[in-house]
């Protein structure tokens, strides 16, 4: 025994469970010992992800030399320590306590939700009594109204308070709480305010009983009545690891898969509830084409043959350089791949996903593809962070928490934003700029961090900043020079400024001069895809520089092509523009869309719209911010006479006579991608380019807006659920008090925006960078407004 112990490390134990020796690390607790080792220990309010709480002592057991059984969940092993789980002691202590929880817990296990796959009942046919000796009257507790995405039978509530723990201490909000004391404890909200995280619908699937489910859901499926199959997010860049459960065909919810290494054991809101929007009213069950000036359901054939015809009468009546794709960032590789085959075939160059991207001017010498610069675990590592243009928590809620975890082991958070956004950890440092300060900000923490280190500004940076760095600057040079893990990440409002690629070219600069790691957030699931895949203008598959660069999505709007192939977009609320969107599209000969949904938009200007299948319905891959390829099946069955997109698009090459376009499977469409890609080695080293003049709106006002939590792209826009929750914000025009006074208005007033004089209610607010007007983009409301950031037109109030 002692020249075990010897030889053991010195960082771990020997313990004896159940009569078996077993190491154990130092300073862990009993129910990770025997969880690890494979030992069944009941359990109700230990979880291990959250802090431990020890109040359902459902996990006692008995330890040698204890006077009374010990909870698992919060005794430290020691050497030497001998655990019983399963002596007469601890199952006494087990069913005791099983007994205790079952008094006031309702009989109605038949009608609730969490039937079938409910802890309670679990535990209770091993550790319950076949008989109740509880004869008095049951308690009843009022239900609480968490809001429109989580149901509430509170008088199941067995007060492990898993759903407190988790949203104090993952999800940053305290948003519920234990009141009162002994059989009148109730777990309530905080003056009835509801549960509004990001991330709220984890505390559904950490509830162990019918107390918290799924609303959406509720009373439609039987636990067992449900096929599950793994699945990957569709929304963030992330790519959040899922399981679809499906009854017949029909997508009925979404639950986490477990991935360390991606998002853990949870998912975000957005990811859980959007599925909702498969089955929206608006969705194309058949090929619609335009007949007499009006959209007419047709056969497969039919359509397909009149979109190669218009395909081939553009090309050979105007030339293949008046033909352009846009596709959505959410399409899946393959079938981004086919698409730009497709295109290519014909002659064209004009295909682009970056439709919210401001600026590519750097895209000949940018690496590869934009990625995060570390593996997503590595994040909660970090000492120190500066944010630029991103509000991290709405925009990958999942890589926030990572930042979160790295803020309470001590990290310090920087911000350089256009207006202060409500982070659930306390920011060191946040300047508030509009789109043209921005940079300036940026560059005057690089001539902080120049002036500290005696380093060398690049050509041209030391006039982006008037003046000197003040304390700010320096304090964020400061930690970042400092810290031995730092790390700057660019988010999507960065990537929308009309400057962006000089904002990626200072940060990079700025994480050379520091050793911090670059991060240059991808906007959606598949934006790594899509330059792998070929669905940019100016590379290849695999990121080979192409011979000839087409247009990118910008200037395919700018300069209206004859005719646009859309993929799984809608421009007006998905592209950089969408008013220019709306323009480009109406003035086009010809408009072919491959879509889930028909549109306003769509009904105007489509001549043939082919219906594909939506998110869950068809296999493919997407490829994270940290390149991580994730392959998934089609789960649901399409609606309608929908077809998987890359099924439809490889028949099309074949009608267009194309060579490529043979594959059988999106498995083998998914190996010849792979095939073409070969090694791609991710890098952040962005050229520095030449500054440009700052953007000047009227009155010297400037647009600032970022994409809505719940609009970012068609799927998550029809989720109902998600469209009742606080976060689905409407179109209004923010304003710093300052700017409001300037311009005359006040709380509640209007103000006309943009050339079309877009009128807006006004919301003044000192959170918003004075000169800046914050609009929310990608609302059907602010599409005239113009662009996202930039340029504002002011015409009058």
């Amino acid at each position: 025994m002692s020249a075990k112990v010897e030889d053991k490390p010195q960082d771990m134990v020997t313990i004896e469970v159940n009569g078996e020796q077993i190491q154990a690390p130092k300073g862990s607790m009993i129910i990770e010992a025997t969880d690890a080792r494979g030992v069944d220990v009941p359990r109700f309010c230990y979880h291990k992800k959250l802090p431990i709480a020890a109040n359902c002592r459902m996990c006692l057991v008995e330890v040698e030399k204890a006077p009374k059984p010990l909870p698992a969940c919060a005794t430290p092993v020691a050497d030497g320590m001998k655990i019983f789980t399963d002596s007469p002691r601890a199952v006494a202590a087990q069913r005791g306590v099983m007994e205790f929880l079952l008094i006031n817990h309702p009989l109605d296990c038949p009608i609730c939700d969490q039937g079938g796959e409910c802890e309670l009942q679990d535990v209770a046919m091993g550790y319950g009594r076949g008989v109740s000796r509880f004869t008095e009257r049951k308690r009843v507790v009022d239900d609480e109204d968490l809001g429109p995405l989580i149901s509430t039978e509170m008088t199941r509530c067995i007060h492990c308070t898993r759903c407190v723990r988790f949203l104090d201490h993952i999800a940053g909000k305290r948003e519920l709480g234990g009141m009162n004391r002994g059989e009148y404890t109730e777990i309530s909200t905080f003056v009835e305010g509801g549960v509004h995280s990001e991330l709220s619908g984890n505390i559904i699937d950490l509830c162990p009983v019918g107390a918290l489910t799924n609303k959406p859901f509720r009373f439609r499926a039987r636990a067992w009545e449900l096929l599950a199959h793994p699945s990957v997010a569709p929304h963030d860049a992330v790519g959040s690891n899922l399981h679809l459960h499906h009854l017949r065909g029909e997508i009925m919810r979404v639950v986490p898969r477990e991935n360390e290494l991606v998002n853990e054991t949870w998912i975000a809101d957005r990811d859980r509830y959007s599925h909702q929007g498969v089955y929206s009213e608006d969705r194309i069950t058949r090929p619609l084409a335009r007949v007499d000036g009006a959209l007419r359901e047709v056969d497969w054939q039919t359509a397909l043959e009149q979109v190669a015809g218009l395909l081939r009468e553009t090309v050979e009546t105007h030339g293949p350089a008046q033909l352009g794709a846009l596709v959505g960032p959410t399409t899946t590789a393959e079938e981004m791949y086919l698409l730009g085959r497709l295109v290519r075939g014909l002659g064209s160059r004009n295909i682009d996903h970056r439709l919210r991207d401001g600026d590519v001017s750097d895209q000949d010498q940018a690496p590869a593809f934009p990625w995060l610069g570390q593996p997503i675990s590595a994040l909660e590592d970090a000492d120190a962070a500066l944010l630029v243009g991103s509000y991290l928590r709405h925009e990958q809620p999942i890589l926030n928490h990572r930042l979160r975890k790295a803020t309470k082991a001590g990290a310090t958070v920087f911000a350089i934003n256009n207006r202060r956004y409500d982070f659930n950890y306390d920011l060191a440092e946040e300047i508030l700029a509009g789109p043209s300060a921005q940079v300036g900000e940026l560059a005057a923490v690089l001539q902080a961090v120049v002036t500290a280190n005696g380093g060398t500004l690049p050509e041209g940076a030391d006039a982006l900043y008037p003046g000197k760095p003040d304390a700010r600057h320096q304090a964020i040079a400061e930690q970042l020079s400092k810290a031995e893990r730092a790390t700057i990440l660019l988010g999507n409002q960065a990537n929308a400024h009309p400057q962006a690629a000089l904002l990626r070219a200072l940060s990079a600069e700025l994480a050379e001069q520091t050793g911090a790691v670059l991060g240059v957030l991808p906007e959606a699931a598949n934006t790594v895809g899509g330059y792998l895949a070929g669905a940019v203008p100016h590379r290849e598959v695999g990121g080979v520089a192409a011979d000839k660069a087409g247009l990118d999505a910008r200037s395919m709007l700018a300069e209206p092509r004859k005719a646009y192939v859309l993929y799984n977009v809608e421009p007006e609320l998905d592209c950089w523009n969408g008013q220019q969107a709306r323009a480009a599209l109406a003035s086009a000969n010809r408009v072919i869309a491959f879509s889930s949904w028909l549109t306003p938009e769509l009904e105007r200007e489509a001549d043939v719209i082919l219906p594909i299948a939506a998110f869950g319905e068809t296999s493919g891959t997407f490829v994270n911010l940290e390149g991580r390829w994730q392959s998934f099946p089609g789960v649901g069955k399409p609606v309608g006479e929908a077809r998987p997109g890359w099924r439809v698009l490889r028949v099309l090459g074949n009608v267009l006579e194309l060579d490529g376009f043979d594959q059988e499977s999106s498995d083998e469409v998914l190996h010849e991608l792979q095939g073409a890609v070969g090694e791609v080695a991710p890098s952040n080293a962005y050229p520095w380019v030449a500054p440009k003049s700052a953007p000047a709106g009227g009155e010297g006002l400037e647009r600032a807006g970022a994409t809505p939590i719940y609009a970012v792209d068609p799927l998550v826009r029809r989720s109902q659920p998600l469209q009742q929750t606080s976060h689905a914000v409407a179109a209004e025009a923010w304003l710093a008090p300052a700017t409001a006074e300037r311009l005359g208005v006040d709380e509640g007033g209007q103000i006309r925006l943009g050339s079309e004089q877009v009128e807006l209610p006004v919301r003044v607010s000192a959170d918003i960078a004075e000169g800046t007007v914050w609009v929310p983009a990608a609302l059907r409301e602010s599409v005239a407004v113009g662009p996202m950031n930039g340029e504002l037109e002011v015409a009058g109030h």
